[in-house]
C-alpha cells in the first residue's frame, strides 16, 4: 500500500486510480441499508440531521420514524458519531423507492424542503476519511456491493476522485482538489 500526501491530508495511492461510477440498478442503494453503523458524521452534521427530521415526517416510513422518535436519529459509537440504523441494518433515513434504497434527506435537499444535503461521508462513499499520524488519511474501501459501480467506472473511464469530486472539494476546498486532480493528472501521464 502506498500513501502521498496532498498539502496536510494522506491519500491511499489506490483511491487516484480506481475507476468508479454508481450503479443503483445493480446495487439497490446496498450501502445505505448494509452494516451494522450507519453513516459516519462529523460533529458538524449533526445538528442540520435532527432538525431535518421534521421535515422528513413527510417521506420517511413510519417504523424509521418511530425508531428516530425512542432512539434519535445519531448514536456515538467508539467516539464517532453515527446516522443511527433500523434492526441494525437500515439507515434510520432510507426510503425504498421500487426496491431501491435512497437518501430522504438527499432527496429533501434536492426538492428544496432542507437546506443541507445528506452526510458527506455518503457522498464520498466508497472513500472513507481515517485518522493516520494524526492527519486525515483517505482510503478506498472496495466493497462486494461496489462490483458493478468499478466495472462501469472502467468502462465509461470515469476516475473515483472525478466521481466524487464535489465532496472532496467540500470537505477540504476546491484548491485542495485541484491539487489533487494535478497529481493524479501527473501520475496517469495526462
Amino acid at each position: 500500500m502506498s500513501i502521498v500526501s496532498i498539502g496536510e491530508v494522506l491519500v491511499d495511492r489506490s483511491l487516484l486510480e480506481a475507476r468508479f461510477c454508481c450503479s443503483l440498478e445493480s446495487c439497490r442503494g446496498a450501502c445505505c441499508v448494509e452494516g451494522e453503523l450507519g453513516a459516519p458524521l462529523h460533529p458538524r452534521e449533526e445538528a442540520p440531521l435532527v432538525a431535518a427530521v421534521d421535515p422528513l415526517r413527510q417521506i420517511l416510513p413510519e417504523k424509521h420514524l418511530r425508531h428516530i422518535r425512542r432512539h434519535g436519529c445519531t448514536e456515538l459509537y467508539q467516539g464517532t458519531l453515527y446516522t443511527r440504523t433500523v434492526d441494525g441494518l437500515d439507515c434510520v433515513f432510507v426510503v425504498n423507492r421500487d426496491g431501491v434504497a435512497l437518501c430522504a434527506v438527499e432527496e429533501a435537499y434536492r426538492s428544496g424542503l432542507i437546506d443541507e444535503n445528506k452526510p458527506v461521508s455518503c457522498r464520498l462513499f466508497p472513500i472513507r476519511v481515517r485518522k493516520k499520524f494524526g492527519l486525515d488519511y483517505l482510503v478506498y474501501e472496495q466493497h462486494p456491493m461496489c462490483r458493478e459501480a468499478r466495472q462501469l467506472g472502467v468502462e465509461r473511464n470515469i476516475l473515483l476522485v472525478d466521481y466524487v469530486g464535489a465532496a472532496l472539494a467540500e470537505l477540504y476546498g476546491q484548491e485542495w482538489y485541484e491539487s489533487l486532480k494535478a497529481f493524479v493528472d501527473s501520475s496517469n501521464g495526462r
